[in-house]
């Protein structure tokens, strides 16, 4: 499986050259149904999993029911597989020592505080795992079914991406508000942008919707907020962006050529192929350390 997102509309750095600097690659998952084993990367798809290692379980509260014995339970809930992503596919991984496999669960749950699943990062080496688990535990309590990600195949993608207009410098921001920044870079966008030619840089040319890793974080919840690695103090990078759809409806600049017939056709199955909703329809942004993967991460809605 193959997908390509088309160029942007325009070079934004010719509007703004003091953008330049600040371009990030991020890889985008481009997560499509499909029948992933462990050994491929996926979403939603089965984990490489040591058959004698100990299965991670949420230890939060939980309570469930089985309708056959009629019985509500109460204890801990085996994780859910989100992603398993190998680096032979996503070379922006950047693993702790022979490690080439970064797997992420989470539990199906809101929890409090913060209302949302608590996630597990596992970084593991392939070639060490050759008795596989069969089947892994079941999860007995799911809140909700838009945490139970569908089986999904990658076609891992490399763009370019750009901050937040959130994130800019205020001066950045009032050249972007600017439309004769637009004209005298001799962008060619159409004067329909006039009014807020920001919003173009929002939508069209900065961040890539969808699943993805590394690049700029979107944020909109709240304003921009660093986060700090609660071991060594580093400021932590975004590592993996969950999210609820593919692109937005409106902005299908993004929408990669081989989809833009079925997209413009329906909006339907390949908008959300993992049917994830995080939160109603935000993005779970997940943080690692980039002084040691081996950190606590942390996460973050927007």
């Amino acid at each position: 499986m193959r997908r390509t997102t088309p160029p942007r509309p325009i070079d934004v750095t010719a509007v703004s050259p003091q953008l330049a600097p600040l371009a990030r690659t991020a890889i985008r998952l481009h997560p499509r149904p499909g029948s992933p084993t462990p050994r491929d990367s996926s979403v939603g798809g089965p984990l490489l999993w040591p058959a004698d290692e100990p299965w991670p379980y949420c230890d939060e509260a939980h309570e469930w029911h089985e309708s056959e014995l009629d019985e509500w339970h109460e204890g801990p809930n085996a994780m859910l597989p989100v992603a398993q992503l190998y680096v032979r596919d996503v070379s922006l991984l950047r693993p702790p020592g022979q490690s080439d496999l970064l797997q992420v669960l989470w539990c199906p749950f809101e929890h409090e505080p913060d209302y949302k699943p608590p996630t597990k990062l596992i970084w593991r080496s392939a070639a060490d795992v050759t008795d596989v688990l069969a089947v892994p535990p079941v999860t007995s309590a799911v809140e909700y079914d838009e945490y139970v990600p569908e089986p999904c195949v990658l076609a891992p993608e490399e763009i370019i991406e750009y901050p937040d207009f959130m994130e800019l410098k205020k001066e950045l921001q009032q050249q972007l508000e600017d439309w004769d920044s637009w004209q005298e870079a001799g962008s060619g966008v159409d004067s329909s942008r006039a009014p807020h030619p920001e919003s173009f840089y929002k939508n069209e040319l900065s961040l890539a919707p969808g699943w993805k890793v590394g690049g700029w974080t979107p944020w909109g919840l709240t304003d921009p907020v660093v986060r700090h690695c609660a071991a060594c103090g580093a400021e932590m990078a975004p590592l993996l962006t969950i999210t609820s759809k593919e692109w937005h409806s409106r902005y299908r600049s993004w929408v990669p050529y081989e989809d833009q017939e079925i997209a413009a056709a329906t909006n339907s199955g390949v908008v959300n192929s993992p049917g994830v909703q995080i939160s109603g329809g935000n993005h779970l942004q997940l943080y690692v350390c980039p002084e040691s993967p081996e950190h606590p991460h942390t996460d973050l809605i927007q």
